[in-house]
């Protein structure tokens, strides 16, 4: 499981020398619907379902099997989700660890049943297809 978070973090979450586009696109909105849209299924337990619905590169670096223990590890503990708030909504076209793309990094604080405090972080990359999917989830 400790690889698995590694891989995630270095994947999409590590933000020093990603470019950021500042102001909410149509993209950017659209992407931030598909990253709560996703978070939603998490929310209530459907963590097989986030899986296939998450991006190709996302379900290319975590099987169905690894993504459910992980969340059955950390976020299960937490509780049903009390409040989110948005915080920051940023358009990327690169990450470190990730191949170049349109991505959005959605950065929310939360509150849950068993945890008053938490830093969520939602990165949703536009995929082959051209939707909008989530590539990462990192909560802290």
């Amino acid at each position: 499981m400790k690889t698995l978070l590694i891989v995630m973090m270095n994947m999409v979450f590590l933000f020093a020398g990603f470019t950021a586009v500042r102001g909410a696109s149509g993209a950017e909105k659209m992407a931030v619907s598909a990253g709560m849209n996703w978070l939603s299924l998490i929310d209530s337990g459907k963590y097989t379902e986030s899986w296939r619905d998450a991006s190709v590169l996302f379900r290319g670096a975590v099987t169905a099997e690894q993504w459910r223990a992980s969340l059955d590890g950390v976020r299960k503990p937490l509780g049903k989700p009390v409040k989110r708030e948005m915080v920051n909504a940023e358009e990327s076209t690169a990450l470190p660890g990730a191949p170049d793309g349109r991505y959005v990094v959605m950065t929310m604080q939360s509150v849950f049943e068993h945890k008053q405090f938490a830093t969520e972080t939602v990165t949703v990359m536009l995929d082959n297809d051209g939707v909008w999917r989530a590539a990462g989830y990192f909560i802290k």
